[in-house]
């Protein structure tokens, strides 16, 4: 990682006749180190626990929505109401399955239709929720159950363990998280165990929701303390005593020098380090290149490439991503403006937003700017709206993207049915294409029931009549699938790598009218 502490660039002089005083200040400073970590530790595993009960709550909120959607259903017959289950499902960004229960017997499923199988009501915590080490359908997949009943009817909702492990890792990458449903424990490897895992642990930190029986429980191994000291504050004095009969001063000289994330950001943009690479789009029908998607990486002058992953969740939370990108879309100009012989018309050059980018109209502007350095119609420009911000209808978003839509600026959302806000984003804006996440994509080599969720993804697009682009495409059995299914933009290592601009136009003066491979 480019944010790293600084190592110490000096060390005490030893006096034989100070030595006393020198020792001193580091004796005075040990404990008030180790409070300092031992706080640290503890607010972070305080926050990290209560950030992923936060996140789960959310999931089965939704979940709950979902049950009493279709829990009036119960008791129909299973051939009339498997398609709207089915639909249920599609638009929740959690839900796996929904099932329906008669008088005990669950006898309808989202996944596979007809069904018969007692439900085993007892196994619920509060009637409410069970966490499975898996089921039938993927017996080594964790599925956690959200059950609703009432009179007789009821419904069965489930999350995938994925979820549940993405939340562990994505809240406890420096704590150790697990979550807690009855005596069943799930941690961030996803195995489910029916104890707590692990020995007895520093600044363990449970909380429990209010609304699900669940907890949520983060600590840190045995001597956690003195391995973050050793890692974070050595040394954190450097001690320089000067004694003598004619002198009788002391220097003392702290050396440890951090550089914080938004400093070493801010200096990379200064320094122009984030640069575009380029990932084509395939049109399926034809295996030409339809156009790609800017993807961000920055060229750090030690670290090499650094992964965007490492970098875009700080820059969000820096308030640096906008200008980040204003950049990326000038380096994006000069690459395309004079290559443009290379280019058919209409090539499509995506490039990611997010909410704020939003906030105000200069993104108009920037877009207009972007679009005069290119012959009328030669270039379409297009904004993927990711889903880590949520973006708002207001009466600045509307009268942006209705500015940008005249400029001719197509509209995507990205990661489709990966977070919160895919379909508020249907309901609340024009949207021209779907990108479907590539964890949706890679259950086309699973069991064939895993793919009726990816299924019900392609018919709401197609109701909807969204073109779709799919996202990693890595082999040629997702090809097939998704091509007979309608599904018209491919993008993926199948393809090609994403790569910079010298090699995105040897490869277009390679082979400009076949798919070029990696």
């Amino acid at each position: 990682m480019p944010f790293s502490t600084l190592s110490s660039r000096g060390r005490a002089w030893r006096l034989s006749s100070s030595l006393g005083v020198a020792l001193l200040p580091l004796l005075l400073g040990l404990p008030l180190m180790y409070w300092q970590a031992a706080t640290l530790l503890q607010g972070r595993a305080e926050k990290s626990a209560t950030d992923a009960r936060q996140q789960l709550d959310a999931m089965l909120d939704d979940a709950a929505r979902s049950a009493r959607e279709v829990i009036g259903l119960s008791g129909q017959p299973c051939e009339d109401v498997e398609q709207t289950l089915r639909s249920q499902v599609a638009i929740s960004p959690f839900s796996r399955s929904a099932n329906l229960v008669h008088d005990g017997v669950i006898y309808c499923t989202s996944l596979i239709g007809a069904y018969d199988n007692e439900e085993d009501a007892d196994t619920y915590v509060q009637g409410t929720l069970r966490l499975m080490a898996g089921n039938s359908v993927t017996p080594d997949r964790a599925v956690l159950v959200y059950r609703q009943a009432t009179a007789g009817h009821g419904v069965l909702i489930g999350i995938d363990g994925q979820h549940l492990i993405n939340l562990l890792r994505l809240n406890g990458q420096e704590v150790a998280l697990q979550i807690a449903v009855g005596e069943n424990w799930i941690t961030a490897s996803g195995a489910v165990t029916s104890a707590n895992n692990g020995a007895i642990t520093e600044y363990a930190f449970e909380t429990a929701s209010s609304g699900y029986p669940f907890q949520v429980l983060a600590s840190y191994p045995q001597g956690a303390t003195l391995q973050y000291m050793q890692a974070h504050y050595q040394p954190q004095w450097l001690l320089f005593v000067i004694l003598g009969a004619l002198a009788g001063a002391g220097t003392y000289r702290l050396s440890l020098r951090s550089a914080s994330p938004g400093t070493e950001l801010k200096r990379a943009l200064e320094a122009g380090e984030f640069v575009p690479y380029y990932q084509p789009v395939v049109d399926a029908q034809h295996g030409c290149w339809h156009g790609v998607e800017t993807l961000m990486r920055w060229q750090h002058p030690t670290e090499g490439l650094v992964s965007p992953d490492q970098f875009i969740p700080l820059a969000e939370r820096f308030d640096l991503i906008v200008p980040m990108t204003r950049q990326l879309m000038r380096r994006v100009r000069e690459d395309f403006a004079g290559r443009l012989e290379q280019l058919p018309a209409g090539f499509h050059l995506s490039i990611n937003v997010t909410a704020a980018h939003c906030q105000d109209l200069h993104l108009v502007d920037e877009c207009r700017e972007f679009l005069e350095a290119f012959p009328v119609g030669h270039i379409v420009l297009v904004l993927e709206l990711t889903e880590r911000q949520m973006i708002t209808s207001t009466a600045v978003t509307d009268q942006l993207f209705a500015k940008l839509r005249d400029l001719g600026v197509r509209i995507a959302i990205d990661d489709f049915g990966t977070g919160h806000s895919s379909l508020a984003y249907l309901r609340e804006f024009r949207v021209d294409f779907l990108k479907i996440d590539r964890s949706f994509i890679s259950m086309i080599d699973s069991h064939a029931l895993s793919r009726h969720l990816l299924d019900n993804i392609l018919d709401l697009a197609m109701r909807l009549q969204l073109a779709l682009v799919a996202e990693g495409v890595e082999s040629l059995e997702q090809r097939r699938y998704l091509s007979q299914r309608g599904v018209r933009y491919l993008q993926g290592y199948l393809f090609a790598l994403p790569m910079p601009a010298e090699a995105l136009f040897t490869a277009l003066q390679v082979a400009p009218d076949h798919e070029p491979r990696a």
